[in-house]
């Protein structure tokens, strides 16, 4: 058995538990932000697969509006700016919509680091992914692939980067990717709102 699967769940559950001890009044400023903003829930929850496909309801603070179709990721969406709202731009810009998944990570449903949890309809990307055994550990708050394309990237080479991520997961390989998704995030690198050519074959 290998030593750091079982450290790596040791540092997610005491890095979310000091984030959502740290994050709490700014947690409570984006809900209540949200909620003069428009109607519906502060937490926008979506089914997707987990750790060896099982699966799981990720949480993100809600950025568009109660109206919008489900079980479609917005780079699939004919207009998806007329879905946003406007706390949702700032939020989705700056990636703070994605903080309410520290609570999937303290409850063990996701890691810090590893392959983005995919929809629970996006075939394409699971097949592909099980080729590499990037269904077998828990997906992250971030990944390999989000650092290297992110949206742009065809569900081929998305899968690919998972599968990599899998061989070479390590904590320093951890740091590596949590430090360079701060500077995408900071860069706003990878990230498209609208239809794209990749992921027309993820729903049936």
């Amino acid at each position: 058995m290998k030593i750091y699967p079982v450290a790596k769940r040791f540092f997610d559950f005491t890095l979310s538990l000091l984030g959502i001890i740290i994050l709490l009044p700014l947690f409570l400023i984006i809900a209540m932000l949200i909620k003069f903003d428009s109607k519906g829930p502060v937490l926008f929850k979506q089914k997707r697969i987990g750790k060896n496909k099982t699966y799981f309801y990720i949480l993100k603070f809600r950025t568009m509006r109660i109206d919008t179709p489900k079980d479609t990721p917005t780079h699939l969406l004919e207009s998806p700016n007329k879905f946003i709202t406007r706390i949702g731009k700032v939020l989705r810009k700056t990636s703070l919509d994605e903080l309410p998944q520290i609570i999937n990570i303290l409850k063990g449903e996701m890691s810090i680091v590893g392959p983005r949890p995919a929809l629970w309809n996006q075939y394409d990307l699971i097949k592909e992914r099980d080729h590499y055994g990037a269904n077998q550990i828990s997906p992250g708050l971030t990944g390999w692939a989000q650092i290297n394309g992110r949206d742009e990237l065809p569900i081929e080479v998305k899968a690919q980067y998972d599968g990599e991520y899998v061989q070479r997961m390590s904590l320093f390989f951890d740091m590596v990717v949590m430090v360079k998704t701060i500077v995408n995030v900071i860069k706003r690198e990878g990230v498209r709102e609208g239809t794209t050519r990749q992921g027309t074959k993820e729903f049936p």
